[in-house]
């Protein structure tokens, strides 16, 4: 299994799920309001100095599923995601519970 984690701008979030929506991923866990610096989109510390938030996606897939997953981010990332600041990393899942 491999997880697939996210990074991206609040207000792209509508877009990356339904890019996921149309891969048929549906399973996730979201952390709706993080706060960071990225190098190329700057701090997004949600106050009054540096507004803005990101969300992040956490999506546990097959390896060829996450594979797939990882591709549309691509796709996103260079579409949309220079100006959201959306990165995907890909890791290994050494164990999940049932």
């Amino acid at each position: 299994m491999k997880m697939v984690m996210a990074a991206y701008n609040i207000g792209v979030d509508e877009e990356v799920m339904a890019a996921m929506e149309e891969l048929g991923v549906t399973c996730f866990t979201k952390v709706p309001r993080v706060v960071g610096k990225g190098k190329t989109t700057g701090p997004r510390l949600d106050d009054a100095v540096w507004p803005g938030a990101n969300t992040l996606a956490f999506f546990v897939l097959p390896e060829g599923r996450a594979k797939v997953v990882m591709q549309a981010f691509a796709h996103l990332r260079a579409t949309i995601g220079k100006k959201a600041g959306l990165k995907a990393f890909l890791l290994g899942v050494e164990a999940q519970t049932d």
